[in-house]
């Protein structure tokens, strides 16, 4: 456990004999010392190899002098946006600006800006011409190049030429930053440090850049969607440690921003360091008046095992971030922390997560990855689960064992994305019987996300057939073991791709199978995943096809509207969208019909055949009164699968 928080005042850094700080850090985020906040992991990395870290987290935006409360770093300033981009902190997927900020005191909204990256790098750089500043984050990292921009509706410049930055640490950003907090240390200029992997610079000279692929110009993917599409194409192709190349992009002339390797992934020893490191494991006292940190109390008692995903669903930017090749910590640094927890007086023996963007993938896809990388052309769960792919659940199931068997731990839940078709490909049931028995509690939460197999297909999801041979599997399982549980489908409306047709195809899989969706979740297009580069372009960025994209916010109010099709007030809407489709065959009273032929004026009304009304409404599904979405997490900090 650490001794106390980093310093967050000139009083802090006095009572630690810190006359002046190697690196302040300008965090959108509260402060959580914890290591499922990106600022925590960074800053107790560098103080782990001798670097003093001091933090002022979600400064007064509209007063420069709030980013000076520390004073001038020796080395230079670290800013972030915070572990979500601030744009999707801050508004819906319409555009409404949202409630609730979980990363702020008292879940207060409004505590940072709308760009905060540009913003707070803006503001330390009307006061600190020359000081190194380095950009790191969610938001940092996956708008390093030029990038379509859901919220302005154009493509912007990399953030690194927009904030007046001079460096990115992209990715997870562990093993770039201390090479670069070295570099700096050295008296090496901050305009001199282009050899990072894991870093993107700005150069005005085109000769120093050496064994690098041109990407199109800004002005060619800013003017033309399909050199926007070619560009992410081979962005996409290098985002592998192994093989991937260094990109760069030309702004004008003598402007350039290139964009170095990926850095390696973490040795199990150096993932186990990072999460060991001396975490104060709470938020800092400063935010006890206003209720604490609502994001952190969603995490507390969740464990991480792993990090990247081989899963590669085309809506999310792990590829871009954190990559494809999964590292995964030991047992033993997992049971240290798991012990920890047995000796809180909040803790009430519930490990409400052990997992990671996939909770199930425990090592690397197959033996070659780490020696060769992901493959680049090909994927290895998309369309099928590839031959060469090494499925086995016995490592992740023995930790759960061990776990679970902790003195003081009465359950240990799974609420980690599983990967069915992963888990399918497996030939011993085990793993599946255990979750069953042990590490859910009434639901699992799974993720086909459409039925559709032309909308899988643009997601890069397996084909309706594998999700409803696991869904057999699943509740042959619970029969076998006596046990009365239900999936909970996470399903995506208007994702590129989805028609109208494909829309109602989704509602009549739901009302054969009695399926009553709570909440539904729009297609967001955020920065750095293929499926933004499809809403964008209308081009499908892996294949350069065509791709059909509904952003007629009518269109996708209908589509939407389907998949709850048996709300009373989604019933013009889903009318409409029939009519359109001239499938008047699902417009009728009973059961296998979507609507009936008059908008009801109740729930009681809507159905009105056999039961009473009101009981038949309620019991078309027996997942109906669940919660959809049955949060385990902050819906901001879970990962889509």
């Amino acid at each position: 456990m650490a001794k106390g928080f980093p310093p967050i005042s000139k009083e802090d850094m006095k009572e630690r004999g810190i006359e002046q700080l190697d690196f302040v850090y300008v965090c959108g985020d509260a402060y959580v010392d914890h290591s499922s906040f990106g600022a925590a992991i960074i800053t107790r990395t560098l103080e782990a190899h001798g670097y003093s870290v001091g933090l002022i987290c979600q400064p007064d935006y509209r007063d420069e002098n709030s980013v000076a409360i520390l004073g001038t770093p020796k080395l230079g300033f670290l800013v972030s946006a915070g572990n979500m981009d601030s744009m999707v902190n801050h508004y819906t997927v319409a555009g409404k600006r949202r409630k609730t900020d979980a990363y702020s005191p008292g879940g207060e909204m409004g505590r940072r800006p709308d760009y905060a990256t540009i913003v707070y790098c803006n503001l330390i750089r009307k006061l600190y011409k020359h000081n190194p500043i380095i950009i790191g984050g969610i938001e940092g990292s996956l708008r390093r190049l030029g990038h379509y921009d859901y919220w302005s509706n154009k493509v912007r410049r990399s953030i690194l030429l927009d904030s007046g930055a001079d460096l990115i640490s992209y990715g997870m950003g562990e093993i770039s930053i201390v090479e670069i907090a070295d570099a700096l240390s050295s008296g090496l200029d901050v305009a001199d440090i282009t050899y990072i992997n894991g870093t993107v610079y700005k150069t005005r000279n085109e000769e120093n850049i050496y064994e690098a692929i041109k990407l199109p110009s800004f002005e060619e993917i800013k003017s033309d969607k399909r050199k926007y599409a070619e560009s992410f194409q081979i962005q996409y192709k290098n985002t592998d440690p192994f093989y991937g190349k260094r990109l760069y992009e030309t702004y004008d002339k003598s402007l350039f921003v290139v964009q170095n390797p990926p850095s390696r992934p973490l040795t199990q020893q150096e993932f186990d360091d990072v999460y060991e490191r001396e975490y104060m494991r709470a938020w800092h006292p400063v935010y006890d008046a206003a209720g604490g940190i609502p994001a952190f109390n969603e995490i507390k008692y969740s464990i991480t095992s792993n990090r990247g995903c081989f899963g590669e669903c085309n809506f999310c930017a792990l590829t871009f971030h954190q990559g494809r090749i999964i590292q995964s910590r030991s047992h033993e640094s997992i049971i240290r922390e798991a012990e920890i927890f047995t000796g809180e007086k909040e803790f009430k023996g519930y490990i409400h997560d052990v997992g990671g963007p996939t909770a199930q993938f425990r090592k690397p896809a197959c033996k070659k990855q780490m020696k060769f990388g992901a493959c680049p052309d090909k994927k290895c769960l998309h369309p099928e689960v590839c031959k060469n792919m090494d499925v086995d659940h016995r490592d992740y199931l023995n930790l759960l064992k061990k776990l679970r068997a902790l003195p003081g731990v009465k359950k240990v839940f799974v609420r980690s994305g599983i990967r069915f078709d992963y888990l399918l490909a497996d030939k011993d049931d085990t793993f599946l019987k255990e979750l069953c028995l042990h590490h859910i509690s009434g639901q699992l939460r799974v993720a086909p996300e459409h039925i559709s197999d032309n909308v899988l297909d643009k997601m890069g999801k397996p084909k309706v057939k594998v999700y409803d041979r696991f869904i057999e599997k699943f509740e042959r399982i619970n029969k076998q073991i006596g046990m009365q549980q239900y999936a909970v489908p996470y399903l995506m409306s208007s994702h590129p791709g989805s028609t109208l047709k494909d829309a109602i195809a989704l509602a009549e899989y739901l009302c054969k199978h009695k399926l009553s969706p709570e909440q539904v979740q729009d297609f967001y297009p955020t920065p750095g995943t293929v499926s933004t580069c499809m809403y964008y372009t209308g081009i499908d960025p892996l294949s350069m096809e065509p791709v059909y994209v509904a952003r007629d916010p009518h269109e996708k109010a209908m589509q939407r509207a389907l998949i709850q099709f048996r709300r009373p007030e989604n019933y013009e809407l889903v009318k409409e969208a029939l009519l359109r489709e001239h499938r008047e065959d699902l417009i009728g009273f009973g059961p296998q019909f979507l609507i009936p032929p008059r908008k009801p004026s109740s729930k009681e009304d809507y159905k009105g055949k056999g039961k009473s009304s009101k009981e038949n409404f309620k019991n078309q599904g027996k997942v109906s009164k669940l919660n959809y979405r049955g949060k385990g997490k902050n819906s901001k900090t879970k990962k889509r699968h």
